[in-house]
């Protein structure tokens, strides 16, 4: 059994708190762009088109707007925290992982994978 060094798990909540953070970052530019874009359409809708200024309310508006600065945040979030994910464990590999060039074996395919 290996012993972790409290330096190491120091060192290990630091990279996460500073990769919530950028996270954190990248979902609100996200959110207030997407809020921008979608509360432009929508308040043009309600005041030009007959249809949508019967059926949408200003919940109804606020609904739409938010749900889509909701989703635009945590789709940025998500993708920049997998993207730091992804990186830092490509860091922290082993020498002979960080070779992912594919060495083939030099034996043709059978006839059915071929293209």
């Amino acid at each position: 059994m290996s012993t972790v060094s409290r330096a190491s798990l120091d060192q290990k909540l630091a990279m996460a708190k500073r990769c919530s953070r950028e996270a954190t970052i990248a979902g609100t530019k996200a959110a207030a762009v997407a809020t921008i874009a979608s509360a432009i359409p929508t308040l043009a809708s309600v005041r030009m088109l007959p249809w949508a200024k019967a059926n949408i309310n200003p919940t109804g508006q606020a609904l739409i707007i938010s749900t889509v600065a909701g989703m635009a945040y945590f789709i940025a979030a998500d993708k920049k925290i997998l993207s730091l994910a992804r990186r830092h464990s490509y860091e922290e590999a082993p020498e002979h992982l960080k070779n992912t060039s594919f060495q083939g074996t030099g034996r043709p395919h059978p006839a059915f994978f071929r293209p």
